[in-house]
């Protein structure tokens, strides 16, 4: 057992020492009324019954102590409550390929991207969500959650070099979404797709589609700018370069991200410097209908203090009626 205002138990120690004192007070019927002439003393002696004054003043000690335990608020146990939230499953998909690093968004396009769904995921309410990371490979980075609290953390540690296998595979991130939802049917799942749209193998388009006949529904955002940018290279503080030896500029693929969001029966987004574009990606899932999604809230412990309020007030009410007039006898 514990107790939500242990403070509160310090005025047990009061009440106990004021007991100890009537206890050990010299204890006879003179005493208690010591302030009362011999006529007025005798006349009360006839009229009132000590013991049941004690037996009173018993009733309000154990009326004030039950009080004072059930306004310490005591807990017991572990108690999970559940709580139905409606929302929908969101999963995103997010480019983590060198092309990322490219610095024609400020400070760069991954940066960007994770500033945005920073924005994004803080205004769910009652979705769920999850991670994919890719670039030549997709994973799993974080399964569906209504923790946001954690898939922000997860998303903070994004980096471009967290995928060996480097490239641009669309059509396997968006197997890999449509593997991590976690019910069959298609009906309240979307996808968001956040990339540069330099997609290296081209078969994204046909998953889009499979995906939509599912009832799912395949969002596309674009990272960067019309013009390109080149990819920066960390290790020696320089830029990509084609085997001839030329700078490569990676330029976002409109064309490509448009198609496979008509395809997945969803819209196209742009993640550019001029507009909070999560805002109109927050309307468009706001818009969509919404499932009830059951979860669990875990409290540590359940609060006990009401059958203790009612002990308390019974002997409360007992003290009150308790009679202490003398019974006359006839």
């Amino acid at each position: 057992m514990s107790f939500r205002h242990d403070w509160v138990l310090s005025l047990l120690v009061i009440q106990f020492l004021y007991w100890l004192f009537l206890y050990f007070k010299k204890d006879n019927q003179r005493d208690i009324l010591s302030d009362t002439n011999d006529e007025v003393y005798n006349f009360l002696i006839r009229k009132v019954s000590l013991n049941s004054i004690k037996i009173k003043n018993r009733l309000i000690f154990l009326g004030l102590f039950f009080l004072t335990i059930s306004a310490s608020g005591p807990q017991i146990g572990t108690r999970v409550r559940p709580v139905e939230r409606k929302g929908v499953d969101l999963v995103i998909v997010l480019d983590t390929s060198q092309s990322m690093d490219a610095k024609d968004v400020t400070p760069s396009r991954l940066a960007k991207a994770k500033f945005e769904l920073d924005k994004l995921i803080k205004n769910l309410n009652g979705d769920r969500v999850s991670i994919i990371v890719f670039a030549g490979s997709s994973h799993l980075y974080l399964p569906l959650t209504t923790d946001y609290e954690a898939a922000l953390l997860f998303l903070n540690e994004i980096e471009t070099n967290m995928i060996p296998n480097q490239g641009t595979s669309l059509s396997s991130a968006l197997n890999t979404a449509i593997t991590a939802f976690t019910e069959e049917s298609g009906k309240f799942k979307v996808v968001l797709l956040v990339t540069d749209g330099e997609d290296h193998e081209g078969e994204a388009i046909g998953v889009a589609t499979k995906a939509a006949i599912n009832g799912m529904v395949i969002n596309t955002v674009a990272v960067g700018s019309n013009e390109g940018g080149l990819i920066p290279i960390e290790s020696d503080n320089q830029y990509k370069r084609d085997k001839k030896g030329r700078l490569v500029t990676s330029k976002v693929d409109q064309i490509i991200l448009k198609d496979i969001a008509q395809a997945g029966k969803g819209s196209f987004y742009w993640f550019s410097n001029n507009k909070d574009s999560y805002i109109d990606i927050e309307k468009g899932i706001n818009r969509m209908e919404k499932k009830i999604i059951s979860t669990h809230e875990f409290s540590e412990y359940d609060d006990r203090y009401q059958l203790i309020s009612l002990i308390s007030l019974m002997f409360i009410i007992a003290s009150y009626v308790y009679p202490t007039k003398r019974k006359e006898l006839k």
